[in-house]
């Protein structure tokens, strides 16, 4: 048996109507601190996304789940975050806030292969 690391997850979650605090699964964060792993894996269903509000801006839900894939990228994606190590970021993405995509509760488990569980943890949450 290989060995397993803690790792944290969270859903993203799209929140196209604030006041109305429906939402739709659209991505997944992992964190793994033994590997300075972090990762976000995205999938917007935009059919769910319309059926909640015919009206959302698709385009702008597409550029903010892309925007937090490039803050766990690193590099000049990351923007101000590029010189923080991988906790730094996950931590930051998974603040809560009030904005169309929302990150969810944060989770543990434990996994020899972080990017693995992203894929594992996308198709089985949000696809």
């Amino acid at each position: 048996m290989s060995e397993r690391d803690v790792f944290e997850y969270a859903l993203l979650r799209v929140v196209p109507r604030i006041e109305r605090g429906e939402c739709i699964n659209a991505g997944v964060l992992v964190y793994c601190r033994a590997k300075s792993f972090v990762a976000a894996r995205t999938h917007l269903d935009e059919r769910k996304l319309l059926a909640l509000d015919p009206d959302a801006d698709v385009a702008g839900v597409r550029a903010a789940l892309s925007a937090v894939e490039g803050v766990c990228t690193g590099g000049a994606a990351a923007g101000q975050a590029a010189r923080d190590d991988a906790g730094r970021r996950f931590r930051w993405l998974i603040a809560p806030r009030s904005t169309v995509v929302q990150p969810g509760p944060v989770h543990t488990g434990l996994t020899a292969d972080p990017a693995a569980e992203a894929e594992r943890l996308l198709g089985l949450l949000v696809r």
